[in-house]
C-alpha cells in the first residue's frame, strides 16, 4: 500500500508492553512506518535497536519542535514521508489492514480523515470512558488517536500549531479553515489499547480543558451538574431520572449508528450520564480553576494556556489555500502498487494477525 504511517512518541521508559513491536514489525510489510521519537537520548538508542530493523526511527527535527510535543514529532513524520496519504496514530492504535485500507481510500475525496476508535480490551475506566465516545458519536463523532491526512494539505498550510493542547482538533480546523474536506467516518473502527487506570485519572481535567476549543460544549457541561442538581431539588429524584435516561439514550443511539452496536458494550449507554453529570460536570469545573489560577493547563512540566487556535483566525490565516494548490480533492498517486493487490483481498483482511472484529 503506498501510505505513510507516522507514530510520535517521547517515554522514559521502554515500550514494550502492548505488542508495539510486534504491530509496528507487521505493520511495515504494508505501510512506510516512521516512528518520531522525541525520547531522551538513552531511550532512543533503546528504540532504535528495537525497531530500526524495519521502520525509520527518526529523532524530531529541532525546527519543528513544538510545546505540545506530539505536534513536533507529527509534522517531522510529515516532512519526511514518502507518500501522499499519512496515517497518523499513538503509539495505542492498532490498526487492522481493512482499517488501514479504509482510511487511506477515504482520502480520495478528502483531505482529512476521522475514523472511530473503540476499546479493547474493556477494564472499568475504559467501559466508563466508552460513554463519551458513545455521547460524542450521536452529536457530530468522536476524537480519536488516529487521524489520516494527504500530505500535500498540512504542507500547504505550514503545518499547525503546535502550542495548543487539542491538537487533533488544531490539525483538522487548520485544513478546513484553509477550504479542506474531512471526513468523519463513524463507520471506520480502529482499536485502541486503553491505558492504566491511574494515568487515565490523570487525564480527567487536562481533556476537559480541551473544551475552552469549544466554548458552547464547555458552557454546556459546565451546566451539567448545576441542571442535574435543580432537576433533583424542584422535580425529585423522578426528574434527575428522567435526564439520566435521557442522557442514556443519547448515548445508546451514538452506540448504534454506522455498526457501532458491534464495538461498544450497551453498558457504556447506562455508564453516560455517570461521565456526563459527575466526571466531566466536575471536571469542566476544575478546568476553568486551572485556567485562573495557572493560566493554562499543566502538560509535561509547562503550561499550555490554549485549548486551541480559534476557527475565525485559522479563516483569516489560512483561507483560499489549498484552493490555490495541486490539493484540489482527487489523488493522482495510485492506492496500491499492482504488485501489492494481493495484499489487501478480503480474504487476507480476515485472518490479519491485527484484526478489530
Amino acid at each position: 500500500m503506498l501510505i505513510s504511517y507516522v507514530l510520535p512518541l517521547r517515554s522514559s521508559t521502554a515500550l514494550h508492553g502492548g505488542g508495539l513491536t510486534e504491530y509496528l514489525r507487521w505493520l511495515s510489510a504494508h505501510a512506510e512506518v516512521l516512528i518520531v521519537d522525541g525520547s531522551d537520548a538513552e531511550m532512543f538508542a533503546a528504540h532504535a535497536a528495537q525497531w530500526g530493523s524495519f521502520a525509520r526511527h527518526l529523532p524530531v527535527d529541532p525546527e519543528r519542535a513544538t510545546p505540545m510535543g506530539k505536534v513536533g514529532g507529527v509534522l517531522t513524520g510529515v516532512h519526511h514521508a514518502s507518500h501522499e496519504r499519512i496515517v497518523v496514530a499513538d503509539d495505542d492504535v492498532r490498526y487492522d489492514l481493512e482499517g488501514l485500507h479504509a482510511v487511506a481510500r477515504l482520502l480520495d475525496d478528502a483531505h482529512v480523515v476521522r475514523p472511530q476508535n473503540y476499546f479493547h480490551p474493556l477494564p472499568w475506566h475504559a467501559r466508563w470512558d466508552t460513554g463519551r465516545t458513545l455521547l460524542n458519536r450521536a452529536v457530530g463523532g468522536d476524537w480519536p488517536g488516529t487521524l489520516a491526512v494527504r500530505r500535500s494539505a498540512l504542507l500547504a498550510t505550514g503545518g499547525y500549531d503546535g502550542s495548543v493542547m487539542f491538537e487533533n482538533l488544531e490539525l483538522v480546523h487548520t485544513l478546513v479553515a484553509a477550504g479542506g474536506r474531512e471526513r468523519v467516518a463513524l463507520d471506520v473502527f480502529v482499536l485502541r489499547h486503553p491505558p492504566e487506570a491511574g494515568h487515565f485519572l490523570n487525564q480527567r481535567v487536562r481533556q476537559a480543558y480541551d473544551e475552552w476549543a469549544r466554548p458552547a460544549r464547555l458552557a454546556f457541561q459546565l451546566a451539567a451538574l448545576p441542571v442535574l442538581a435543580g432537576a433533583a431539588w424542584r422535580g425529585g429524584w423522578k426528574a434527575a431520572a428522567a435526564l439520566a435516561l435521557g442522557t442514556a439514550a443519547v448515548a445508546e443511539w451514538g452506540r448504534r449508528r454506522c455498526g457501532g452496536a458491534e464495538h461498544f458494550p450497551a453498558s457504556s449507554s447506562l455508564l453516560a450520564p455517570g461521565w456526563l453529570f459527575l466526571e466531566r460536570g466536575v471536571c469542566s469545573w476544575l478546568a476553568v480553576g486551572e485556567r485562573v489560577l495557572h493560566g493554562g493547563v499543566r502538560y509535561r512540566g509547562s503550561v499550555l494556556p490554549r485549548a486551541a487556535t480559534p476557527v475565525g483566525e485559522l479563516r483569516r490565516r489560512h483561507e483560499g489555500t489549498l484552493a490555490s494548490t495541486s490539493t484540489s480533492i482527487g489523488l493522482k498517486e495510485p492506492l496500491l502498487e499492482s504488485s501489492a493487490e494481493q495484499a489487501v483481498t478480503p480474504t487476507t483482511m480476515s485472518i490479519s494477525a491485527f484484526s478489530n472484529r
